[in-house]
């Protein structure tokens, strides 16, 4: 007899974009709660907690509308994000860069440091 082994927090998240991205649709949470357990193998008891999870890191919308809340998440969003992720990365290490360079001149480094710089001396 072999226990099955659970998913891990990172791998509920995963699994519940997918279905996200794969429906391309918009759920209530007892909707969610029902379907998850059947397709991505996420307990109904910790759905709510990963959904909860993923709205608070932006990943899923969640709008209330009435005594309902409904929750979204489409992929060209998710896109948006990373390119949004990537383009301030790169003006973070230009900045680093120009910063690096400013702070070298008129530095004058010595053997001693030089040397104390190499991996292995």
């Amino acid at each position: 007899m072999s226990k099955k082994k659970g998913l891990s927090a990172e791998e509920k998240r995963t699994c519940m974009m997918e279905m996200f991205f794969e429906t391309k649709d918009i759920f209530q949470l007892k909707d969610l709660e029902k379907i998850a357990p059947k397709e991505k193998g996420i307990t109904s008891m910790s759905v709510k907690e990963v959904l909860q999870s993923l709205v608070d890191d932006g990943m899923v919308d969640c709008e209330r509308i009435g005594t309902s809340n409904y929750y979204w998440a489409f992929p060209g969003k998710a896109l948006h994000a990373l390119e949004s992720q990537l383009s301030e990365g790169s003006q973070r290490h230009a900045s680093l860069q120009k910063s690096t360079e400013k702070a070298k001149i008129g530095r004058c480094e010595t053997e001693e440091q030089v040397d104390h710089l190499r991996p292995g001396v």
